[in-house]
């Protein structure tokens, strides 16, 4: 390894040194074994050839220096030309060795990648929608990317590194001592002039990195804000683009300042640490030479030595630091252990039973819930705040029971934020109830298996959510296996079949992000083609027309009646009018249901339905069609 290879490795130390102090967590290793367990055959002959490689490195200097001596002494030329054949064959293996290394760090290393994302992406999977709703999703992305490659590196690169220099350190020091005391105690106070300018050099281009990297990550940001189509958008209705672009551009003028003083910061620093290293050379030559002239030693031993001293700073500039790259590793370990070690606070249980065959009835009995706290659910860290925000634990519905029979449609109807939407929510089950019960068939919906309950109760959310990816791929979403046939009688019942097949990709349509290619009352048509092909025998619909224009929502509406049409329904309406038809309607508030019955019994009970009713629609002439 050259001098300059040295200073440039002693800086990239210095740069990531840090104030830690923290003390080694015997369960985060105990952990981290766990997830090495499966690859520790590799890991051994990893660590074998680390220590080979060690060897190797060591072995060159002292056999060139042998080298110098033959000739110096008038040797045999067999003698040269056979250790030449040997630093030659050396060169080989440690190239060799070197690859292969390099293969099983990779192995290894990808491997742990393989293992940890998976672990965590499974586990999030898991995780109940108010996790989702506070999370910020690129802290979370982060966690699957940054953190579980930072941990990588503690087996495909620390770890390694660690034996490897220490063993190296360990033969340099014992064949420099060997050869010259004096040389190596010289070399060994020359440590210092070349460490610690690195390390307080380092301190500042560190801070520098940090500041860019804010700078980039708050460009980041806005970027991926703004060139979203919503954000986008925003920017053009109430945005002011020459501003947008004028932050933009002064986050950007300030990284490459700090690029450029980085830069120069970087050139002289390692141009003075060679300058300290051609000194040092200068003086093993000096002192080599005048031991050597004395004949106190030989001069294939200075050429040695000379060879080493690289061999020396490196491993003891990389060890200087290696707590460090311990600590930086175990510390990406725990951010992913964090995530891991968040419980679902929904789980099935041990023994799941399936829905029963058949139609399927809802019920709701004195059901009460609570939505968790946020320390129930997330990490301060995940939604970037300094501390988790305590609220959370107040009751928000209280004792409500209703039953939705086989066949019949119940309509959910009241004030914003009285609890319609959490009713939803919890027939699907993506909250737990704190007490009462709520049953599928007269099955408790705890004791059933998640699988079943996504295949008996499918719901239209008001906001339609859909991929970036094609029609096709949409509605396979929800039935991988459904022939195309089935896909084209789905969206010829949405009333998509004509739109679809006047598009010149048809199927294979890309929608692009959040289906943005198409118009709102297409959207949600093509969520409907999709609960029509997973065929659920109860069937949510969530304010699935609440934002629509008449003409769509007149589309919307023909489409709803074929997904209803047979099928335990639950409607939450905002438009009363398009609930008129329902078996049952329950006006809902602060959580509670306050009136129940028909339209019509409602409307002439006078009471807070009928409040509502006239409230919305005194123009007759502004009723869109019911279903």
């Amino acid at each position: 390894m050259s001098m300059e290879v040295t200073a440039w490795m002693s800086l990239y130390h210095a740069m990531n040194q840090d104030e830690d102090r923290r003390k080694f967590s015997v369960k985060t290793v105990r952990r981290i074994l766990g997830f090495a367990r499966p690859h520790r055959r590799d890991l051994i002959i990893f660590l074998l050839l680390s220590v080979v490689s060690a060897v190797l490195i060591v072995a060159t200097p002292v056999l060139a220096g042998q080298v110098v001596n033959a000739i110096v002494r008038d040797g045999e030329v067999s003698t040269v030309v056979t250790l030449s054949v040997i630093i030659a064959a050396i060169a080989v293996l440690e190239a060799v060795v070197g690859l292969f290394s390099r293969w099983l760090s990779s192995r290894i290393g990808e491997g742990l990648i393989l293992d940890l994302r998976r672990a965590v992406f499974t586990h999030v999977q898991r995780m109940p929608v108010a996790f989702f709703t506070r999370t910020r999703t690129g802290a979370l992305v982060s966690r699957l990317n940054n953190d579980v490659i930072g941990a990588q590196r503690a087996f495909s690169d620390t770890l390694s590194g660690v034996v490897t220099n220490i063993v190296a350190l360990l033969l340099t020091l014992v064949v420099m001592l060997q050869l010259s005391w004096q040389i190596t105690l010289l070399a060994l106070v020359l440590l210092p002039v070349f460490v610690l300018p690195a390390r307080r050099m380092g301190r500042r281009l560190a801070s520098m990195e940090r500041e860019a990297a804010n700078h980039n990550s708050a460009m980041t940001t806005q970027m991926t804000e703004r060139f979203s189509a919503p954000g986008a958008t925003l920017v053009k209705l109430f945005g002011r683009p020459a501003d947008e672009a004028f932050e933009f551009t002064a986050r950007a003028s300030r990284v490459r300042d700090i690029g450029v003083r980085t830069a120069m910061y970087q050139w002289v620093f390692v141009t003075a640490l060679l300058l300290v290293s051609a000194l040092a050379l200068a003086l093993v030559y000096g002192l080599g030479g005048y031991l050597a002239l004395r004949g106190d030693l030989d001069a294939g031993d200075v050429v040695a030595l000379a060879l080493l001293l690289a061999r020396l700073y490196a491993p003891l500039t990389a060890l200087a630091s290696a707590r460090l790259e311990v600590m930086t590793a175990l510390v990406s370990f725990e951010r992913v252990f964090e995530v891991l070690d968040l419980v679902p606070l929904i789980a099935e249980a041990e023994r799941p039973r399936p829905v029963p065959d058949g139609p399927v009835s809802l019920e709701f009995d004195d059901v009460r819930f609570s939505y968790p706290a946020a320390t129930a659910v997330s990490l301060a860290s995940l939604e970037e705040v300094a501390t988790l925000d305590t609220r959370g634990g107040e009751e928000v519905l209280h004792g409500l029971s209703f039953t939705a029979d086989p066949g019949r449609l119940i309509a959910l109807v009241g004030p914003s934020g009285a609890g319609k939407s959490t009713v939803a929510a919890l027939a699907s089950r993506l909250y737990d109830i704190d007490s009462g019960g709520i049953r599928l068939s007269g099955v408790d919906i705890r004791e059933l298996s998640f699988d079943s309950i996504r295949d008996a109760v499918g719901m239209v959310t008001q906001d339609g959510h859909l991929w970036h990816d094609t029609i096709g791929g949409n509605l396979r979403f929800a039935r991988p296996e459904a022939t195309e046939d089935e896909i084209w009688d789905a969206l010829r019942r949405a009333r998509l079949e004509r739109l679809v097949r006047s598009l010149p990709d048809q199927l294979d349509t890309m929608i692009g992000e959040r289906g943005y290619r198409l118009s709102g009352g297409e959207r949600q048509r093509l969520t409907i083609a999709r609960l029509l092909l997973a065929r659920p025998r109860v069937v949510i619909l969530d304010e699935a027309t609440a934002h629509l224009d008449s003409q769509s929502e007149a589309a919307v509406q023909e489409a709803l009646v074929e997904a209803l049409s047979g099928r335990t329904a639950l409607v939450i309406a905002h438009r009363l009018s398009t609930i008129r038809a329902a078996d049952e309607i329950l006006v809902i508030d602060e959580g509670s249901i306050v009136e129940r019955g028909t339209h019509g019994e409602l409307l002439a009970n006078g009471g807070r339905y009928s409040e509502l009713y006239r409230t919305q629609f005194a123009d007759p002439r502004s009723q869109p069609a019911t279903v």
